[in-house]
């Protein structure tokens, strides 16, 4: 039986681009803390709508489900730097929100850094107290960057916890020097966040991707493609993302070639969301019973230019969408929509 989700009576305008002293608001990421306060992330983009330049990593708060949203803070500013990619993980056992991010000259672009004229550099942080303070970031690439290893990026969107190893699992991606190869991979933590190590490294042709834990304890590691095919590239992990098994590309899933997001609902099913088009438009959310065999209904949220996206898991059966959109332009603005997906 078809069940169509319920789209609840929850719809805010979390980011607008030109408001707050920021041309652009891009790249979402939220999670749910223990207490319930829903923290999403987003770059603002002080000089245009492009990757590189002056970007600072923001976060707002939610103590209501989404309904209303605190002001902005600065979660990072580093001058004219470029800091953002935004993976935040809440670690079940501390209630720390740990939040991993990278950095680059603001003057450096993506193509001089694969071409090896510019380094991208990993950080952490972290939050004890919900969200509302954050600890210096302290940079961590020698952990988790490889030296041949040029553009890299954390997420974005929401790393795990493993539920019975509580080890902390971040969606990653890196392009090598030389081939100018683009791969996924997985880093992870099994001290809280303290140190990190490279996990498994996806085939070729992928890229940004987002990681959940089966019921099984089973990973999906759903990737961006570049095979020419317009569907999301899918590897699988039985050992805690230390190694993956062969990628396939999963022909229910089409893409314009896009970050998306991936999340366990309930612990017994997936729930999916990206622009299902050959082009940036027509954010829709699926479910999965399966673990991503197949797909057993979805919901168009907006049909018009939408892009980046994250879910979180809310109580009572809820998942939320923080996610690009606009009427002309996918980054007018962020919007978090709730449903009701069973």
């Amino acid at each position: 039986m078809l069940l169509i989700p319920l789209l609840l009576a929850v719809s805010a305008d979390v980011y607008v681009s030109g408001e707050g002293g920021y041309h652009t608001y891009r790249i979402p990421a939220i999670v749910a803390t223990k207490k319930n306060t829903l923290l999403a992330f987003a770059e603002g983009r002080r000089g245009g709508v492009g990757d590189a330049g002056n970007i600072d990593l923001l976060l707002r708060r939610s103590f209501d489900r989404g309904k209303t949203w605190q002001p902005v803070q600065t979660v990072a500013d580093l001058g004219d730097d470029t800091i953002g990619n935004p993976a935040p993980v809440v670690d079940q056992a501390t209630g720390d929100i740990i939040l991993l991010m990278t950095r680059n000259g603001g003057k450096i672009t993506e193509q001089m850094i694969e071409n090896g004229e510019g380094i991208r550099t990993v950080w952490i942080t972290r939050s004890k107290d919900d969200g509302a303070t954050w600890a210096t970031p302290v940079e961590i690439s020698d952990q988790v960057r490889r030296a041949d290893w040029t553009w890299y990026a954390t997420g974005p969107g929401n790393g795990i916890q493993l539920r019975k190893s509580g080890r902390l699992v971040i969606p990653c991606d890196h392009t090598r020097l030389g081939s100018k190869a683009r791969h996924s991979h997985l880093i992870y933590s099994d001290d809280h966040g303290a140190t990190w190590k490279i996990g498994a490294i996806a085939e070729a042709k992928t890229n940004e991707s987002a990681v959940a834990e089966l019921a099984n304890g089973e990973l999906v590691l759903n990737m961006r493609s570049y095979h020419g095919k317009n569907r999301r590239a899918v590897q699988r992990s039985k050992d805690g993302g230390l190694t993956l098994g062969p990628l396939t590309l999963d022909e229910a899933l089409i893409e314009p070639v896009c970050q998306a997001s991936l999340i366990a609902y309930r612990r017994k099913s997936l729930v999916f969301s990206n622009p299902a088009s050959t082009k940036r438009e027509k954010m829709t959310v699926r479910r999965s019973d399966d673990g991503g065999k197949t797909w057993v209904w979805s919901k168009v949220l907006h049909e018009g230019p939408s892009a980046y996206s994250s879910l979180v898991e809310l109580r009572k059966g809820d998942v939320g969408v923080l996610y690009e959109r606009g009427e002309k332009s996918a980054y007018e603005k962020i919007v978090f929509e709730v449903l009701r997906p069973n």
